[in-house]
């Protein structure tokens, strides 16, 4: 129940992949990244949220929060910043760049990805890796070596580089579950997916075949899913969070039971025989690991499944009420806009990017705009 939790609050705030590179690092160096908000509209657009990760392959080097301690990393680390914060990644601790170059993030994309970021000190060059000499010759860069996984020196260092993007509101608890710096030492070792992750990702540098950004996007999602599963195994007994109410016998089985049925007429205490607790108990232990009571958790659960199908369905706002538990359109958007601020039709429409193709919406939803 609890794997079935966690994945349907992924598929929830659309967890995707988005652009994938990896840098190439000749010692010393240095790659500072700005807070992700600022780079977002040209990695992922539309997103509200962005993770950028970090997969060591070959050498070692350090990777920390910008002003923070450094962290080492050696080839099969992973290293996260689920909040999107600004951080380095250098041949050694204690590295700035002289400037943050945000241009690079912006510059027009290779015809198909991955591509490499070459650094020497804190100067970087775009180049494409070998089997695609028309890209190369389109941005005017070198041929480069081809990336594997290999423990090495630390003169050189090879990181597998991405973003994962996500929805922040009306409801996301991983996010708040989860540190600002992630690091899972030796993940390679541990986890048949992240290795086969690796492996495919250095494949598709040197190769480039069609389909592979497609397939990078989805590895990455599912890596960022393995990675999660070990944060939550790793976690010390008396963590609190949505994460460790997951783990929670008691409490995972709730979550799982509100998540399966967001629509059902639940109450504390028939979630609570459902689990096994009395009322009491549950409501306390709830709030203790999740930080909320179960019915205040359950109507921001129900906001979040409503905003996905708001953005995903051709369903009206009448029915998407029904469809999350509430008898009226006008009590779910009086709930919806005291949660987001918006009413949920005005919300979708501001949601919908210009270049997408809006879907054909049941005229209901324009007489209940302002509600």
């Amino acid at each position: 129940m609890s794997a079935d939790t966690l994945s349907e609050l992924l598929r929830a705030v659309r967890l995707r992949g988005a652009v994938f590179y990896y840098v190439d690092g000749y010692a010393p160096w240095v790659a500072e990244a700005p807070p992700a908000r600022e780079i977002a509209p040209a990695i992922l657009p539309g997103a509200e949220h962005m993770i950028e990760y970090h997969v060591v392959t070959q050498g070692r080097c350090f990777g920390a929060l910008t002003g923070g301690t450094a962290t080492a990393l050696a080839a099969g680390d992973i290293i996260l910043f689920p909040h999107g914060d600004a951080h380095v990644i250098s041949s050694a601790p204690g590295m700035r760049a002289s400037t943050v170059d945000r241009s690079i993030f912006f510059s027009p994309r290779p015809a198909q990805l991955p591509y490499v970021l070459t650094q020497r000190g804190d100067k970087v060059s775009m180049a494409i890796p070998r089997g695609n000499d028309d890209d190369a010759r389109a941005h005017d860069a070198p041929h480069t070596t081809t990336a594997r996984l290999d423990g090495g020196s630390s003169e050189r260092a090879t990181v597998v580089c991405g973003f994962l993007g996500c929805d922040a509101r009306p409801f996301n608890p991983l996010l708040a579950a989860l540190p600002r710096l992630l690091h899972i030492p030796g993940a390679v070792d541990k986890s048949e997916w992240i290795a086969h992750f690796i492996r495919v990702a250095v494949d598709e540098s040197n190769t480039k075949r069609p389909g592979g950004e497609a397939v990078l996007e989805r590895l990455s999602e599912m890596m960022f899913v393995d990675v999660v599963r070990r944060y939550l195994e790793d976690l010390p007994p008396l963590q609190t969070g949505w994460l460790a109410g997951l783990r929670d016998r008691h409490i995972g089985r709730a979550l799982g039971l509100l998540h399966e049925r967001p629509s059902h007429r639940w109450t504390t205490d028939a979630l609570g025989d459902a689990v096994g607790l009395s009322r009491s108990a549950l409501h306390e232990r709830f709030a203790e690991l999740v930080g909320q009571p179960p019915m205040q958790y359950l109507a921001q659960w129900r906001m979040q499944v409503a905003s996905r199908l708001l953005l995903e369905s051709t369903m009206n706002v009448a029915s998407i009420a029904l469809e999350t538990g509430y008898d009226s359109e006008a009590a779910f958007s009086r709930a919806f806009k005291r949660l987001v601020g918006v009413p949920p039709a005005t919300w979708r429409r501001q949601r919908m990017t210009p270049s997408a193709s809006a879907p054909e919406i049941a005229s209901s939803d324009a007489a209940h705009t302002s509600r």
